[in-house]
């Protein structure tokens, strides 16, 4: 328990963004090993802007990174947003917030509308967290926006920052739910539960969020999906061995957790109004 808890002091444990290209010839392993954004210092503290600007960035790093406590009338569930964006969003192929300030506005299929950062913000508070959305206008929104702003002050504007995203990759056959549920068991239990609700902590919070059930994302989130699930595990998952489990075997074990029960999204009926839903959503 001590070595897990000692890990999870360390993670950053949403979801943001469109999924990187492999290159030709280039494997997923290789380019999960190739994470720029994973060693992308933290904005030290002591180099922050002085004054209310410097204040909302570090306001914006505690809502991200302990979102039931400093956001929790607008969270519903046991995650917060750095569950699935981790190293306070600096982390490759976990949909990270490094260089995403310059990338929008930006078309997305899925509401058939140009989205602004704060509209997928919200998303995530909606989805991710199984929550309700932030006042456009308001403290919170504007703190999380100087913390992503902060994040990526030395990317040039509509350049895609190395690791943007998730992985896309292909498994060789179909997923084996039931392979899945072995490695679950084998690889990801000891974390996460053997009923997939998560490690509670000594002072009752979570220090590794449940994969599914009423505290986990729900099914119109974008880890529901089966393809986004199975990149992120590929390249982040087991915490510490990332990139030690083959394609398919994240396929398998991604088909396993994304198909327990999880919170219904309300308002799935309005997804994809072009009528072009991708085949892995949950719904």
């Amino acid at each position: 328990m001590t070595s897990r808890l000692a890990i999870a002091s360390v993670l950053g444990v949403g979801l943001l963004l469109s999924h990187a290209s492999l290159a030709p010839g280039q494997s997923s392993a290789q380019r999960a090993g190739a994470s720029p954004a994973s060693r992308r210092p933290a904005p030290a503290g002591d180099v922050l802007p002085d004054g209310p600007l410097g204040e909302a960035i570090r306001y914006g790093e505690r809502i991200l990174t302990q979102t039931r406590v400093a956001a929790k009338e607008y969270v519903g569930n046991a995650l917060s947003c750095t569950s699935c964006h981790l190293d306070k969003g600096r982390r490759a192929y976990s949909s990270p917030w490094v260089g995403i300030w310059g990338v929008f506005p930006e078309y997305r299929s899925r509401n058939a509308k140009v989205n602004l950062l704060e509209d997928r913000v919200n998303d995530c508070f909606e989805r991710s967290m199984n929550g309700k959305a932030l006042p456009r206008d308001g403290g919170e929104m504007r703190a999380i926006l100087a913390y992503m702003w902060w994040l990526s002050r030395d990317v040039p504007t509509g350049v895609d920052f190395p690791g943007r995203g998730f992985l896309k990759m292909k498994p060789d056959r179909a997923p084996d739910e039931r392979n899945g549920q072995r490695i679950h068991a084998s690889k990801c239990a000891a974390c996460h539960g053997a009923d997939g609700q998560g490690l509670l902590g000594p002072n009752g919070d979570y220090v590794f969020p449940p994969l599914w059930g009423p505290q986990s994302f729900n099914i119109g989130a974008g880890m529901a999906r089966l393809n986004t699930a199975a990149a992120f595990v590929k390249a982040n998952m087991p915490y510490g061995q990332d990139n030690t489990l083959s394609d398919q075997e994240a396929y398998d074990v991604a088909a396993y957790f994304t198909r327990q029960p999880r919170p219904d999204f309300p308002g799935k009926d309005k997804d994809w109004p072009k009528g072009d839903k991708p085949p892995d959503a949950r719904y």
